[in-house]
C-alpha cells in the first residue's frame, strides 16, 4: 500500500502542482486549527483545501475544452518508407 500511494500522490503533484501545493497547505491550516482547538485556523485551512479543490476542478474543465480535435501530425516519415541517412564521416582538416 505504501508504494502504491506514493505513486499515486506522486503523479497527483506532478500533473497539479500549485493546486496540490494549495491543498497540502489547507490540510495542514486544518489539521492544526482542529488539534490546537483553533477555531478560526480550522475555518481558514477547510476554505483553502475548498479553494484548492475548485482550483483544481477549473483545470480540469479548461484542459477538457483546449484539447484538439485534429489527427496526429507527423514531422517524419515512417521508418519503414523512409531511406536510410547517410553515415556521416570524421574528417578533420586543419586550416593552415
Amino acid at each position: 500500500m505504501n508504494a502504491a500511494w506514493h505513486r499515486i500522490v506522486k503523479s497527483i503533484y506532478r500533473k497539479e502542482p500549485i493546486s496540490s501545493f494549495v491543498l497540502t497547505v489547507g490540510a495542514v491550516d486544518a489539521a492544526l486549527g482542529g488539534l490546537g482547538g483553533s477555531g478560526s485556523l480550522l475555518a481558514f485551512g477547510m476554505g483553502t483545501i475548498g479553494v484548492a479543490v475548485a482550483l483544481r476542478w477549473w483545470q480540469i474543465q479548461r484542459r477538457r475544452d483546449r484539447q484538439p480535435e485534429t489527427a496526429a501530425e507527423y514531422y517524419l516519415p515512417p521508418s519503414r518508407s523512409a531511406r536510410p541517412l547517410p553515415h556521416l564521416t570524421s574528417t578533420s582538416r586543419r586550416r593552415s
